[in-house]
């Protein structure tokens, strides 16, 4: 008997899966309120700049394509400015991280805890991009000539070659003529001593 006592554990010292398993729950749900609670925390404070940010924004012409003023959900809440800028807030979920990817990486545009000196940096930022797209807009556009325009002038270079090819042409011949005529003169009057019926084609 006192063996068989000994196996049996106390009622209170016996643990169950099941609270375990509740446990296990409670904790999960604890972090996951704070995790909560942080990404709430930093879309409110991200909604605070896309405040300031209104009448920059609000200024952007509705057909400049270059911007994209969004603000993501998610994990880490994200307020977007075009496709390779956003802020989003720090590990401290106090200080705005103004970011942008480039082909070497993210930098850091601007890093601060106020509102306003965020906002500063993306106006300029704002301001900068609308500058360069301008520029590349009105930069200096030279009109190629249309395939029927290059064909016309290609005729008309053409016809204009051929009278000098044509007259070039003519003068060599005269030329080699006139040459002929010469050297068979020339003959005649050296030949003209051997044979004398000859002569009566060199007179006059």
């Amino acid at each position: 008997m006192s063996e068989a006592g000994q196996k049996v554990a106390p009622p209170g010292n016996v643990r169950r899966l099941s609270d375990v398993v509740r446990e296990i729950k409670t904790a999960a749900a604890d972090r996951e309120d704070v995790v909560v609670e942080m990404r709430e925390a930093s879309r409110t404070r991200l909604e605070l700049l896309a405040q300031e940010l209104a009448p920059v924004f609000a200024e952007v012409p509705e057909d400049d394509p270059t911007f994209d003023f969004a603000l993501s959900s998610g994990e880490k809440p994200r307020l977007w400015i075009d496709a390779v800028a956003h802020i989003v807030m720090g590990p401290d979920r106090r200080t705005y991280r103004f970011l942008r990817d480039t082909r070497l990486g993210r930098v850091v545009l601007a890093e601060s805890t106020e509102v306003r000196t965020v906002a500063d940096q993306v106006t300029r930022y704002i301001a900068e991009r609308m500058v360069e797209r301008q520029r590349l807009v009105e930069g200096e556009v030279v009109a190629l000539p249309r395939m029927s325009e290059r064909r016309q002038s290609l005729a008309q270079e053409a016809s204009a070659a051929k009278p000098s090819i044509w007259r070039a042409t003519v003068g060599a011949l005269l030329l080699v003529a006139a040459g002929g005529v010469v050297g068979v003169a020339a003959m005649l009057f050296f030949l003209s001593d051997r044979f004398p019926e000859l002569q009566q084609y060199l007179q006059p």
